[in-house]
């Protein structure tokens, strides 16, 4: 039997910690998402020594959120703080103070962490937070998104870089597996804490975590499930270049016809060219536009997918002649008012709902 380690399984180095920090470089600090489980001290150790190696770089500040869901959270907030000291790295311990919901508390608690870290992140002056999301994390985000039916832009998971509260999230640990960033804390004699809850089967991540042997089993390991996210974000990126290219059609066709009315706020597409383009281009620009104009958050992609059909469905009787005059279709979603008729899509707020009893 060979002794020799797997890949997955060997310390991140030196060399590797300098790709995976080189983006960060010229600016000026960074915060560091900091739980105290095994990844995020992992991320803290190697952008401590990435950042000890240079002459010049950005000042780095740990975040630890204190949910106060557990009684060891605060042990965990300690461990991390005397490890930052340890490397040179400036702590803070931030507490989710808010009363805490009945259900859902998962959820909350990951927007409110992110409030926190956003709120410490401008206080800091820093470009970016930075989280130690894992290949396993990609992997585990792909299944679950799968399982709930997600279109490209759900199944192609994480971006190592996205926006989020006007700020920058950056992934740099998203191609590396969890083994290897618990063999640099072994190897390096960190340090780390233990979450129970990740073995908790009454979360989600847990119950799939157990069925991820099985998985791996069948070829549907980790490293091809971020693989398939990979593949699926090229995708992704494609198709929105292509929309890109359909709304400037669109708008240049709309401008040809003549000058807006300055009354008109919202969108307006001409139906015989909408209609030619591809389905998927379609609900695209659909849900720019009501993004856009709406007033209740992203609208669903279920609800975009029944409304395009119902578009689709009334273009094509216009089409057949079978349908005339204005006002064929009106329906309101995620507060925008989109209505069809012969000579325009249009997509505008929707007017304000009526208090019961008024």
């Amino acid at each position: 039997m060979s002794n020799r380690r797997s890949e997955d399984d060997l310390p991140v180095s030196a060399a590797e910690a300098e790709r995976l920090f080189a983006p960060f470089a010229d600016e000026a600090a960074l915060v560091l998402a900091v739980s105290g489980g095994p990844d995020s001290m992992a991320l803290m150790w190697l952008a401590a020594r990435w950042r000890g190696a240079r002459p010049m770089g950005p000042r780095l500040v740990a975040i630890t959120v204190d949910h106060g869901l557990r009684r060891d959270s605060a042990r965990e907030a300690r461990l991390v703080k005397e490890t930052a000291r340890r490397l040179d790295v400036l702590h803070r311990t931030l507490r989710w103070r808010d009363e805490k919901p009945e259900a859902g508390i998962p959820e909350a608690a990951r927007v409110a962490r992110y409030g926190l870290l956003a709120r410490a992140a401008r206080q800091a002056s820093a470009s970016h937070v930075v989280t130690a999301h894992t290949r396993d994390d990609q992997a585990e985000t792909v299944l679950m998104r799968l399982l709930r039916g997600s279109g490209i832009v759900g199944l192609a998971a994480m971006a190592p870089v996205s926006r989020r509260e006007g700020l920058l999230l950056a992934r740099p640990l998203l191609e590396i597996p969890k083994a290897r960033l618990v063999a640099t804390l072994q190897s390096a004699g960190v340090p780390f804490a233990d979450d129970p809850t990740n073995r908790d089967p009454t979360f989600t991540r847990p119950r799939l975590r157990v069925l991820m042997p099985a998985l791996a089993a069948e070829g549907g390991d980790a490293r091809t499930l971020a693989t398939l996210a990979a593949r699926l974000a090229r995708a992704n990126t494609a198709i929105e270049l292509m929309t890109d290219g359909a709304e400037r059609y669109l708008a240049l066709l709309a401008a040809s016809r003549g000058p807006a009315n300055p009354a008109d706020d919202g969108d307006s597409f001409e139906p015989r060219a909408f209609v030619a383009l591809p389905a998927e281009i379609r609900l695209r620009l659909l849900m720019r536009a009501i993004n856009r104009v709406g007033t209740e958050g992203p609208v669903e992609l279920g609800k975009a997918e029944a409304l395009l059909d119902r578009l689709d469905r009334t273009l094509a009787g216009i089409a057949d002649g079978g349908m005339a005059g204005p006002g064929r279709l009106k329906q309101t979603l995620a507060g925008a008012l989109v209505s069809l008729t012969r000579e325009a899509i249009r997509i505008a707020p929707a007017p304000p709902r009526r208090r019961r009893g008024t």
